[in-house]
């Protein structure tokens, strides 16, 4: 029934509409990336790993109670309720020489074994793997810097200023990476790097995070220099120009927010490849220099021991694998997160 004592003209207030609250773009990709059950994964396993190589001190120090820098050709260790030595004598041939203890499984002390120093490889692996992660994300920010300030300056100014960056970025294209990076490390681990008053001395790990960074900076800055190409075209960019906007303002508050997402979809490639680097210049005794370690260094000690403990060289190469492979895949996940694009032009293709 209806009222027909209401007042005429009452008017009765319409429900108000059903509105949906429109995420913004970052968290539309996070909430992408939480639901990719493999990058998840992957970055679970990088998180571990970083967490276990953070803890190598409270291992070596608390737990194995082993300094893994040291030779200890003496030394001893308890096993099945007896000591045993560290390095036990050889019962091959002539009996001569000895050989590396192997592993124990048990955390209290060389869970993997000893190398041909009697040294904890476990301890050595976490310490190694500590300084090949901070090579490569140390390598993977510079290179990242150099290569932003290339293709922001070369993408949006063009002319002259294109021209020389240009030419710059083919000069290191023209070589292979492992080349170059092999020959800039053989020449500079003699005497290091002096420039002005900074000074990499040859045994810093400074030397090959600066060696890496530099090698990878064209494969970064072409990218990035065709994206800001487009960019400069864009109507947003045109409208800021018209209006009389420096052109430093309009990098930073126009650019450079729209290139961020390539970026840093960049950073657990990058991270990747750098890591390979790393392992590679190290194993060659061209990268991490004693006494410190790295997984290349590692494999490099273990190399003589392939046949009697194998697990010397193993270790650190199925810790090089299994880092690389989560980052590979970590970064495809953010990549399909942060531009659905070039997921899309893949299937095209």
């Amino acid at each position: 029934m209806t009222d027909d004592t209401a007042p005429l003209g009452r008017l009765t207030k319409a429900p108000a509409p059903l509105t949906r609250t429109s995420r913004g773009p970052w968290v539309t990709a996070f909430l992408k990336l939480w639901h990719d059950r493999a990058a998840m994964a992957a970055l679970g396993v990088v998180i571990l790993v970083v967490l276990a190589c953070l803890l190598a001190p409270i291992y070596a120090d608390h737990v194995a109670h082993t300094d893994p820098f040291h030779s200890n050709l003496d030394g001893q260790i308890e096993r099945n309720g007896e000591m045993v030595p560290v390095l036990e004598p050889s019962t091959e041939g002539l009996g001569l020489g000895s050989t590396p203890i192997g592993p124990t499984w048990e955390l209290r002390g060389f869970f993997l074994g000893a190398d041909n120093q009697g040294r904890d490889v476990f301890a050595r692996l976490l310490y190694g793997g500590r300084n090949s992660l901070w090579i490569a994300g140390a390598s993977t920010v510079i290179c990242l810097f150099f290569a932003t300030l290339i293709g922001l300056a070369g993408g949006y100014f063009g002319g002259r200023t294109d021209w020389i960056l240009s030419r710059l970025l083919d000069v290191l294209w023209a070589f292979p990476v492992y080349l170059l990076a092999i020959s800039l490390s053989i020449v500079l681990i003699a005497k290091g790097i002096e420039i002005g008053p900074i000074t990499i001395t040859a045994d810093s790990l400074w030397l090959p995070i600066c060696i890496i960074g530099i090698v990878y900076v064209p494969y970064v800055a072409r990218p990035i220099r065709g994206q800001v190409l487009s960019l400069r075209q864009s109507e947003f960019v045109l409208a800021a120009v018209g209006l009389g906007v420096p052109g430093w303002r309009i990098l930073i508050r126009d650019i450079l927010p729209n290139v961020t997402t390539t970026l840093i979809v960049f950073v657990p490639l990058l991270m990747a490849l750098n890591m390979l680097t790393e392992s590679a210049l190290s194993f060659l005794s061209i990268g991490v220099q004693p006494p410190d370690a790295s997984w290349g260094t590692i494999i490099q000690d273990g190399q003589a021991l392939l046949y009697t403990r194998p697990v010397v060289a193993l270790a650190p190469g199925i810790a090089i694998v299994i880092t690389v492979l989560a980052l590979n895949i970590l970064g495809d996940g953010v990549r399909d997160a942060l531009d659905p694009r070039a997921k899309l032009r893949l299937r095209s293709a």
